[in-house]
């Protein structure tokens, strides 16, 4: 036997050491798995799978509900001397919640629109029927819907009886109302930087 044989044989014997203890330690992880886990040896990367998942579930359930009570329209502030204090929102509006004839509404502010303005659905549940057939123009163009007169509008402890309420806005919640003119009038309307202050004339 050449020394290139031999190199090549003390080598292979050397692969061949390798392999078996390779082959010696997974028998030795097999026998533990079967002894300590059953028959079937379960990945410890499945076995923490579902209970990872879980707990995403829930950390995204809590932060879903706390942005949403986050950002759920406040009641007005009522200040000593009367003032009605609603503050700014996150995205730059006003919002608070009031009713229209003793159905809880949550208003978007909007001293540009002339009326107090509801979906149908909300003013099929608030009561609010008849009214005078009109076209509405928006920014997404006319809408078709009707005014109604003498209409129960409160925010805070202010309620007013004989508000004009335009019927026939898109809401994509039904409980979404504008507060405008038809009420807003009412009031002396102070706009700070993070606040609007409404004083009853």
């Amino acid at each position: 036997m050449g020394v290139e044989d031999r190199d090549w044989y003390r080598d292979a014997q050397r692969e061949r050491e390798k392999q078996r203890q390779i082959d010696e330690t997974r028998g030795k992880f097999a026998g533990f798995s079967r002894q300590h886990l059953g028959e079937k040896a379960v990945s410890p990367t499945k076995t923490g799978l579902i209970p990872m998942m879980l707990f995403w579930f829930v950390v995204m359930g809590l932060l879903y509900l706390g942005m949403t009570h986050y950002l759920k329209p406040r009641q007005v502030q009522v200040l000593a001397n009367g003032d009605l204090v609603i503050n700014r929102s996150h995205d730059g509006h006003f919002y608070t919640i009031g009713t229209i004839n003793g159905r809880e509404a949550k208003f978007l502010v909007d001293t540009g629109a002339s009326l107090v303005s509801v979906s149908e659905q909300f003013a099929q549940k608030a009561f609010t029927r008849g009214g005078v057939p009109t076209t509405f123009k928006t920014a997404n163009g006319d809408r078709f819907g009707r005014v109604v007169d003498d209409v129960g509008v409160s925010i805070g402890p202010v309620s007013l009886t004989n508000v004009r309420v335009g019927v026939g806005i898109s809401a994509s919640d039904e409980n979404e109302a504008l507060l405008g003119q038809s009420f807003l009038s009412k009031f002396d309307i102070i706009i700070s930087k993070n606040q609007m202050v409404l004083r009853l004339r």
